[in-house]
């Protein structure tokens, strides 16, 4: 059956693998973007009607995270919208481990909608499309709470695993909560960059004030600092977020994406070879 889905985010890490794959397999893919059209911008709710206008699904991806002040009072404009329209099912996209996400994913839950809730642990891509490439591209990596092991998941099985829940109702009422198959810190995931990449990327551990105060030294918004601090005060250091599980295994019949696989593919790309000034 074709299927009208709404894939909010549409241009970011997941969304645009969820697009391609959706597309492939022949559904009629809205992308939820500020350049698409029509437009969507969580920031203004007027825009949202006409984005969910005849969709049968959506994918919900909070820009830039569901902890942020304000996410909320969004998802749970966004789901009154949704079922105003006739949307039938919704997938969330959450974070291990946040309490504030978790709220999010009661108001999709409580919602009336059928829906799955996806809890993804830091994706592999934070160190090729996202806030820690700049300082590999520097050749020194200085990050907080270094020893923390964390059970890094990949983009693709997340992808993956939201495209099957979003097509398949079997999963529908599910939470799962995907990662990587291993714990690794900053420090093992440099080194295996640096390896792979020919390339030596010194590693530093750092305090967190120190880390926040060199952000605001450099002008970083002050939102995106909270954001950071949030994150690694309070989501990288929880419990919960360093086991492994296994639920991709679950919903896709095969293992996830082991991050080593992941540096041999991305460094391919040429992403981490740093620009030659001509």
């Amino acid at each position: 059956m074709r299927n009208n889905i709404l894939v909010l985010g549409g241009t970011g890490k997941t969304g645009r693998r969820i697009v391609e794959r959706l597309t492939s397999l022949g559904h009629n893919v809205r992308i939820g973007s500020r350049g698409a059209d029509p437009s969507f911008d969580w920031d203004k709710p007027e825009t949202w009607s006409a984005a969910l206008e005849g969709m049968d699904k959506v994918y919900i991806t909070f820009q830039p995270d569901l902890a942020v002040p304000g996410a909320l009072e969004a998802i749970e404009g966004l789901v009154k919208e949704a079922k105003r329209q006739g949307v039938r099912k919704a997938v969330l996209l959450s974070g291990k481990g946040e309490r504030e996400a978790e709220l999010c994913e009661q108001v999709v839950i409580n919602s009336g909608l059928d829906h799955t809730i996806v809890r993804a642990s830091w994706f592999n891509q934070n160190f090729s499309e996202s806030f820690f490439l700049e300082p590999i591209l520097h050749g020194f990596v200085a990050l907080p709470h270094a020893d923390v092991q964390v059970p890094y998941v990949d983009a693709d099985d997340i992808a993956d695993v939201a495209v099957k829940v979003l097509l398949d109702d079997d999963h529908n009422g599910a939470i799962y909560e995907l990662t990587g198959p291993r714990l690794l810190t900053f420090k093992e995931i440099v080194s295996e960059i640096a390896e792979a990449s020919g390339r030596e990327i010194a590693f530093t551990p750092i305090s967190l004030p120190a880390y926040i105060k060199i952000m605001e030294e450099q002008g970083v918004p002050a939102d995106y600092v909270w954001l950071i601090n949030y994150l690694f005060s309070e989501v990288l250091t929880n419990p919960d977020n360093h086991f492994v599980k296994h639920d991709i295994e679950k919903v896709l019949g095969r293992k996830p994406i082991d991050f080593s696989d992941y540096v041999k593919k991305t460094v391919m790309t040429g992403v981490w070879n740093p620009k030659v000034e001509a």
